[in-house]
């Protein structure tokens, strides 16, 4: 079933979306309405859910150990942010030229993209164990070797890990931008006497506003939500030391069977990124979509 718009050209109708709608409403909707339902409920897992009303709210709030949660994660999201996005930025410019070897040092990068965070984590856990690990040879480096014995270091490694996976992938999205910026742009400027440096900040970064906010909104959803790389590397520790909101919720629900609260902290952690995800399109500017050709 195809519609007509006003300029004559046919469009699909509802009917093509239904499949995709069906989907997203029956595992991302529903289950994500059961969580909001659950976070006003008590529940183990094995006997009926018992409404308590804003019980598990107010635990969780009262809650120490949450609150801190709730900043490492934000912490987190933060250096993710200010690590990844110069350096995906700068390497996708570079990525989007045509140097020798280019295709091939791209291919090479972007391997740890093709793995999982389980696989990563497993692999950075083995490289820095402490006991057999490259620390426990660079002790001149590491100082006695554990870097997950402290909050720094260990907070620290997790930002590395998660750069070293991710970076790629926002590297690859302003490869894609940077490729599509138009070259009369830097024709016209090496006719002014522009050079590299000042083509890149007055031409290059200005084009690739939209896959910036892109990469950031990424960034801050992937950050708030990072949940293996703790699980594996880190366990949460030293003490609570690591542990951020999404791995206090699988504590809370898969070794306390407090699925009520467990549930609260997911409705959160939505709720946080979600605010913090329009607060970066509503200031961007990206909500009103303009263009970066304009003018062109």
């Amino acid at each position: 079933m195809t519609t007509r718009s006003g300029t004559g050209v046919s469009r699909p109708g509802f009917v093509w979306a239904a499949p995709a709608a069906v989907f997203f409403g029956l595992f991302a909707l529903l289950p994500l309405v059961l969580v909001v339902v659950l976070s006003f409920a008590e529940w183990n897992g094995l006997s009926s859910p018992r409404f308590s009303g804003l019980g598990n709210w107010q635990r969780l709030f009262d809650d120490p150990v949450m609150l801190k949660s709730l900043w490492l994660s934000v912490l987190l999201t933060v250096l993710g942010v200010v690590v990844q996005s110069p350096l995906s930025i700068l390497l996708g410019v570079w990525a989007a030229g045509h140097q020798r070897n280019r295709a091939v040092l791209s291919a090479i990068y972007f391997v740890p993209l093709l793995l999982s965070a389980a696989a990563v984590s497993v692999l950075w856990r083995a490289v820095l164990d402490p006991n057999f690990g490259v620390p426990a040879h660079a002790e001149w480096l590491v100082g006695d070797g554990n870097l997950f014995g402290t909050q720094s270091s260990a907070i620290g490694v997790l930002a590395f890990v998660s750069a070293w996976q991710f970076t790629p992938l926002h590297t690859l999205i302003h490869q894609g931008a940077a490729r599509a910026v138009p070259q009369v742009l830097y024709q016209a400027a090496q006719i002014d006497g522009a050079g590299k440096v000042r083509q890149f900040f007055h031409i290059t970064l200005p084009q690739l506003r939209n896959s910036i906010i892109t990469s950031m909104i990424l960034m801050v959803v992937g950050g708030l939500t990072t949940f293996d790389t703790v699980l594996i590397l880190t366990q949460g520790g030293p003490g609570t030391d690591t542990t951020i909101s999404a791995y206090y919720m699988y504590q809370k629900a898969f070794k306390n069977f407090d699925y009520g609260t467990a549930s609260a902290i997911g409705v959160l952690l939505v709720l946080v990124a979600t605010v913090i995800s329009l607060i970066v399109v509503r200031l961007s500017g990206y909500d009103r979509m303009r263009s970066t050709m304009e003018g062109l």
